[in-house]
């Protein structure tokens, strides 16, 4: 009967898919469930041509980049297309202040020429396999939150340990629909990925933070990259003698004229949503947590500001983390003010209602269900306290300041090392130490992490109940100031230079590694209070969150069962998506409406010389006042199109995600939201959540008119159906629609 139970919820689940997908985030293997809304809509392809296991698909050309990032097939030669943004840390590790490819771009003229981007990788969807079934063996209502997962991570460990991996093959296992459904995604990775062009930053990140999540926004977001492999076609480590790889299916580029209406596509890679959350994690996310993370930012990203706008090496050195840390800065101040705008805690709160009295009418319901909302809000009352205390401690000392993060890396190895042994320790001290080079002293500037270092830990000091503050840091805080203290540590501290690094690195066994790092000041005092923070604050949160996910999962599942007619898709959590929606402008305010499409000569306007955000090399100027576009110019007026909304619902982690039009073809990469509309990963408002694109049109004119680049002309696809579409005639004015506060 639990398993009939469990086939009749989820087919609950799947005739949900049915209904109009908009704001949805589908799962590609279960795209047939709304094949005829996207055709409804003006798709003219079918749902066999976006996944099929018996022939190439679009999803055969859609990759991951790296850990965070989409990027796509465009050549039968291995080229990738993906955002400006997302290659940045790569073509930030190939710059030096004699080749600075961020500020100058980068093209090569042959593949001889194309940079091996250490550390970058590419990867591959090879299938996804429902494993529900597998998972939740022995799974059952009355097992603790605790029992629960112990028994899914033993059978997801026993799937894992039958399934042939090596490093370029392997599977992830992840929890869908608060974990009442589970996919294993089976992956390929490639390993030798190689930097062919990208334009100068005054093109890739025109506007810079102040456009960013803004519009109208004129970027041309772009980068690109090649996948090698070897002789036979298959992933291998980079090689001099790997070659282009061959995919299974590419892109082709259209070059048609966008419209109002059209109907798009987005297949990439979203990082995380939460559109069921309750009204009580709601209000503490809008009204707690995201203004204490905003807060610490706005500290952080306002000293490196001011050192940079000094130092050209430094602006550089500190580019990458800075953008970084000015992206959800500005994200969080967009989600909560939208949240409070559209009143997402009251629409909540109703759909709660109804839900309650849609349970009480259902005496099988409400003995299931009945205490999963009451216990929510208990919970949530018992995490306030510690909430705003957590973020403020992740921020400070795992975040914004590199020498907690160096102390903690170190003191993982030393840890491990003590556990494991001598041979643990002689074996793993280079990995660390590599990533420690590679990724923490990159972008790490003593002086300027000092200043940090001593301004958040006086916020902090001055924010949270002493109770939160460690003894070893109250004691090392005794007659001095923050700044004192901080002057302190980085003058005494081996973890603050690569020097101190090195001689720590240089001891000869994990005793000796021990003992070096246990008497360094900083380490002493960060690793006190990142111990103190673990068992006052770390703990009971996460005995509180055990139970708050269990019942979610409860809530979920009830959800499908009470709601029948309710759309439902599952949240975002770094698995191939699909979003369809159409190219569309919007009303982020009274008398305020916002076109589709933003021009060339919108960049022109803002064109500042010199400025580090609006500036444009004077070639692309040059371009713009002869209005030589070449083919990529619109055919009705003559103007070059930059950037386009449409309603397709995307988040971080579909960023370089190939855009498409209703054949299949490419139009252009998503790299961003609006912020009026930020919010819509927690509560999705269909007629202010916007995603922003950059045309192709704008990318083929850089590379083609701005760059000459032929070198990765000659490999692209471009159609043109324009010659074969009747003309278009005058289309009604719709009437704007009034924003209706409901859920």
């Amino acid at each position: 009967m639990k398993k009939l139970s469990l086939l009749l919820l989820f087919f609950v689940i799947l005739s949900s898919y049915a209904q109009k997908g908009e704001g949805g985030m589908w799962m590609p293997n279960t795209i047939k469930q709304v094949e005829s809304d996207m055709q409804n809509m003006g798709m003219q392809i079918s749902a066999d041509d976006i996944w099929s296991e018996e022939k190439p698909a679009i999803k055969d050309a859609v990759v991951q980049l790296g850990n965070g990032c989409t990027a796509e097939v465009m050549s039968d030669k291995g080229l990738v297309f993906t955002n400006h943004h997302c290659g940045y840390d790569a073509i930030q590790k190939l710059s030096t202040i004699e080749h600075n490819y961020l500020e100058d771009g980068f093209w090569a003229n042959s593949y001889e020429e194309e940079l091996p981007a250490e550390g970058l990788t590419v990867t591959f969807i090879d299938d996804i396999i429902d494993v529900t079934t597998e998972v939740l063996n022995g799974v059952t209502e009355n097992m603790t939150a605790k029992e629960r997962q112990s028994l899914i991570d033993k059978n997801i460990a026993a799937i894992n340990k039958k399934t042939p991996q090596d490093r370029f093959h392997n599977i992830k296992i992840k929890p869908f629909f608060k974990g009442n459904k589970y996919y294993m995604i089976k992956r390929t990775t490639f390993y030798d990925i190689r930097l062919v062009g990208t334009p100068p930053a005054n093109i890739g990140k025109f506007g810079g933070d102040t456009d960013n999540w803004m519009w109208p926004r004129h970027t041309i977001d772009f980068s690109i990259f090649r996948i090698y492999a070897d002789k036979n076609n298959q992933p291998a480590m980079y090689s001099p003698n790997n070659q282009p790889y061959k995919p299974k299916k590419f892109f082709k580029i259209s070059l048609d004229d966008l419209k109002p209406d059209d109907f798009t596509m987005v297949i990439g890679f979203p990082g995380r949503t939460t559109e069921y959350l309750t009204s009580y994690a709601v209000q503490q996310k809008q009204d707690l947590r995201d203004p204490a993370r905003v807060a610490v930012r706005e500290i952080s990203l306002g000293i490196m500001d001011k050192r940079m706008a000094k130092d050209k090496a430094l602006k550089l050195k500190l580019a990458s983390k800075h953008a970084s840390l000015a992206n959800y800065w500005k994200f969080w101040i967009g989600e909560s003010q939208g949240l409070k705008k559209f009143k997402a805690v009251q629409a909540k709160q109703k759909f709660e209602r109804e839900f309650t009295n849609r349970i009480n009418q259902n005496p099988e319901l409400k003995a299931k269900y009945g205490n999963v909302l009451p216990r929510l809000k208990e919970l949530y009352a018992q995490l306030k306290p510690y909430a705003v205390v957590q973020d403020y401690s992740s921020e400070i000392f795992g975040r914004n300041i590199d020498l907690p993060t160096i102390a903690l890396i170190a003191g993982m190895l030393k840890e491990q090392s003590k556990e494991r042994g001598d041979m643990f320790y002689k074996m793993a001290k280079d990995k660390y130490k590599e990533y420690l080079y590679n990724n923490i002293l990159k972008d790490f500037d003593k002086n300027t992490d000092k200043e940090i270092f001593a301004a958040l830990i006086n916020f902090y000091l001055n924010k949270v109940d002493p109770k939160f503050v460690s003894p070893e840091l109250k004691n090392a805080l005794q007659g001095k100031t923050p700044q004192q203290l901080a002057d302190e540590l980085y003058n005494q501290s081996i973890l603050t230079s690569k020097e101190g690094l090195d001689k720590l690195f240089a001891a000869k066994d994990a005793k000796a590694f021990a003992q070096l790092l246990n008497n360094d000041p900083a380490y002493k005092i960060l690793n006190a209070q990142q111990k103190w923070i673990d068992e006052k604050v770390s703990k009971p949160v996460a005995k509180i969150n055990e139970e708050i996910n269990d019942l979610m999962g409860k809530y979920m599942k009830a959800q499908m069962a009470v709601f029948p007619d309710k759309l439902f898709y599952p949240d975002a959590n770094f698995t191939m998506r699909v979003a369809y929606g159409k190219i569309k402008g919007f009303e982020p305010r009274d008398a305020v409406y916002y076109k589709p499409f933003s021009h060339l000569y919108g960049a022109i306007e803002k064109y500042k010389p010199n400025d580090p955000e609006f500036d444009l090399p004077k070639k692309l100027i040059d371009l713009y006042e002869k209005h030589d576009y070449g083919p990529y110019a619109n055919k009705k007026d003559g103007t070059l199109v930059t950037d386009f909304l449409a309603t397709n619902h995307i988040t971080g982690g579909n960023s370089g995600s190939p855009v498409l039009n209703a054949r299949g073809e490419h139009i252009g990469l998503a790299f961003d939201g609006v912020w009026e509309g930020v919010m819509e990963d927690v509560y999705y408002r269909p007629e202010i959540s916007r995603s922003i694109h950059v045309t192709d049109h704008a990318v083929l004119f850089v590379i083609d008119k701005f760059a000459n680049c032929q070198h990765i002309m000659k490999e692209l696809t471009i159609v043109d159906h324009s010659h074969d579409k009747p003309v278009q005639t005058k289309k009604k004015k719709k009437k704007r629609k009034k924003f209706l506060g409901i859920f």
